[in-house]
């Protein structure tokens, strides 16, 4: 028997008076209704309910038992819907997960906006480098990859992004650009340090359909496993570094990096935002996701459109 069905069921017969009235409301057929109780009865070895060919009225336990269960069915309707309102409500706490460059360039620079349009959500993020995505700690873990990524997570893809080479207009006036890719070999390169040991190495390739690739030995003057250093580095003139284009837009629309050896790239990377499920995703979790992915495509798409002229070393 299942005792919450038939607490509703006898609390419905009771509140409409009879057992053929309560089976329409609760859209079930008579001798369901009437079956329920009956069990119900016999699970508590008392009778709730005189019932004759005129009349049905509680009996002392049956007046007894509808009070409590009446409480009870409340606190449970009240206990789901706080549930619910976790959900459905565009309110709560939002838990966020991204590395250092994307809390920075991606994340941040759309919560203010966010918060404005939906003011009852908070906002934690945990900022760090990690090895294993901790998907299941947070509302959105953010994450980059190249196109080989099939990991086995629920994941909706926030941008697709190119990997570029860029310097600062000091660096440029004071050292001057490469104009091929083995001209590398004589800047001051800022590099990533990678676990597969070609931290030396720059493969690049020309966007579009031509993916003849060329490698360029390099002695960098600066190995970081930190991007948001390289990228700092390079904005103070330290070097040449390549980073993802949307998170070189914005400077480069400032005039503050100019593109090097366009239309050569470095790799091609997707920004990913990870969720612990498919099943009931909170309302504030699906309207931040939502607004992320709209407005990253539309910040960059227009600070593409704005920096034109800055492309081309």
């Amino acid at each position: 028997m299942d005792r919450l069905a038939a607490m509703r069921v006898f609390e419905k017969v009771v509140a409409e008076g009879g057992f053929a009235a309560a089976a329409r409301a609760l859209e079930m057929s008579p001798p369901v209704v009437t079956r329920l109780v009956a069990e119900l009865e016999d699970h508590l070895g008392t009778r709730l309910l005189q019932r004759t060919t005129r009349r049905m009225s509680l009996t002392e336990a049956g007046q007894a038992y509808l009070g409590r269960v009446r409480n009870i069915l409340q606190d449970i309707d009240e206990a789901d819907a706080v549930a619910m309102s976790h959900t459905q409500e565009m309110a709560g706490l939002l838990r966020l997960h991204a590395p250092p460059v994307m809390a920075t360039y991606m994340v941040a620079p759309v919560i203010a906006e966010f918060r404005r349009r939906h003011p009852r959500v908070a906002i934690e993020m945990d900022v760090e480098s990690v090895k294993e995505l901790p998907i299941e700690d947070y509302d959105l873990t953010l994450f980059g990859a190249d196109d080989s990524f099939d990991a086995d997570v629920v994941a909706r893809r926030v941008i697709d992004s190119d990997a570029i080479l860029v310097a600062s207009p000091i660096y440029a006036r004071e050292h001057g650009l490469p104009q091929e890719p083995q001209d590398l070999a004589q800047h001051a390169c800022l590099k990533l340090k990678t676990p597969s040991g070609r931290s030396r190495v720059w493969r690049l390739w020309r966007g579009g359909e031509d993916a003849t690739a060329v490698e360029v030995e390099v002695q960098p003057v600066l190995l970081a496993n930190h991007t948001d250093t390289l990228l700092r580095t390079a904005l103070d003139g330290g070097g040449i570094t390549s980073v993802a284009m949307d998170l070189a837009v914005g400077p480069l629309a400032r005039g503050e990096l100019v593109r090097v050896l366009s239309p050569w790239i470095t790799g091609r990377l997707s920004v990913y935002a990870a969720l612990p499920s498919r099943k009931f995703i909170p309302q504030r979790t699906r309207a931040f996701l939502d607004f992320l992915v709209e407005r990253t495509q539309q910040q960059n798409a227009q600070a593409l459109a704005a920096c034109g002229p800055c492309q081309a070393a």
